[in-house]
């Protein structure tokens, strides 16, 4: 997505043309995001949603600082304040950013928490190794839980009570960004709807929650806009209810058909894969294409990768009938 085709700055976050390559041996190249454009606004939950797989996860890790040493990173990811995620050195991202910007809603809450100390200790920890007064019953009963449930163990609380003490982790560094990484893995239904409702209460005026999830159902329970990621390029976005009602992207299309009210129709074929992406794109231009050369019922594929504006949607390749 070029500088010309972004929205104004209005976001606690812009991304850039973030991209995220990983130089593995024998001079193989993974392209995990590629040119990613995000705003993430105040009020509002992003949903980017995406198969298993896509750079989802990556883009995440990017944003805080996480990615291991064998990762190419381009792009930039902007604060509100004018702080570029992208180029900051760590002690601007240890002591400005994690925790304190951003807080963070890791995938498997229940194995992210230390095994040997109760969630209150964890709890008073954090707030305190990030400067705030303690307030862990305040925290507690901020995400739905008993306080008394803070003096459990890891291992004697049940997976909804760990997102939980997760989403307190998160906020107790009071960020005006919560980016949640699947957080409802390995939770049931119930306990998905309740994980999604308890960030979308995190979502106020002045604060904004971006949502990873390939759980499109979950993203539609609660979010207020959507990008879709596709082999590790955003290639639909825009207000949420608009997207997945009526979508420009045969890939967005096909993943609210594989949904249950959508009719159970699995997407054909498989994903290409990141270390292939530069030989497919020369070839097809549109990745998604190479899956579904010929699914009927959308727009001819221009082959342009590039996000293309269309009021206050976004669409790569497939242009709306």
């Amino acid at each position: 997505m070029t500088d010309t085709h972004a929205p104004e700055r209005t976001g606690l976050l812009e991304l850039h043309r973030l991209s995220v390559r990983f130089r593995l041996p024998r001079g193989v190249l993974v392209r995990a995001v590629t040119d990613a454009a995000l705003h993430v606004r105040p009020g509002r939950v992003l949903a980017l949603v995406g198969e298993s797989g896509c750079g989802k996860s990556v883009l995440a890790s990017a944003l805080l600082g996480l990615l291991p040493g064998n990762a190419e990173v381009r792009g930039h990811a902007l604060l509100d304040d004018g702080t570029d995620l992208i180029s900051a050195p760590e002690p601007v991202l240890a002591g400005r950013v994690r925790g304190r910007r951003i807080g963070l809603v890791p995938q498997s809450a229940s194995t992210h928490l230390t095994p040997v100390r109760t969630a209150r200790a964890q709890l008073v920890e954090t707030v305190a190794a990030l400067g705030g007064p303690s307030r862990a019953d305040e925290l507690a009963e901020r995400v739905g839980l008993d306080p008394a449930d803070l003096d459990h163990y890891p291992h004697e609380l049940s997976g909804g009570m760990a997102q939980r003490v997760a989403l307190a982790l998160a906020l107790a560094g009071d960020p005006r960004i919560v980016l949640a990484d699947e957080p409802t893995t390995g939770l049931d239904r119930p306990l998905v709807h309740h994980a999604v409702d308890l960030l979308a209460e995190a979502a106020t005026d002045d604060r904004a929650v971006l949502l990873i999830t390939h759980d499109l159902a979950a993203a539609r329970r609660v979010a207020t806009d959507v990008a879709v990621m596709y082999a590790s390029r955003i290639v639909e976005a825009g207000p949420a209810e608009e997207v997945l009602s009526e979508p420009w992207h045969p890939y967005t299309a096909a993943l609210l058909a594989a949904l249950p009210e959508g009719g159970f129709e699995p997407i054909p074929g498989h994903p290409p894969s990141l270390t292939e992406l530069d030989r497919v794109e020369q070839e097809w231009g549109c990745v998604y294409c190479q899956r579904r050369p010929d699914q009927p019922g959308f727009a001819p594929c221009t082959g342009d990768p590039e996000l293309l504006a269309r009021g206050d949607r976004w669409i790569a390749a497939h242009a709306p009938c």
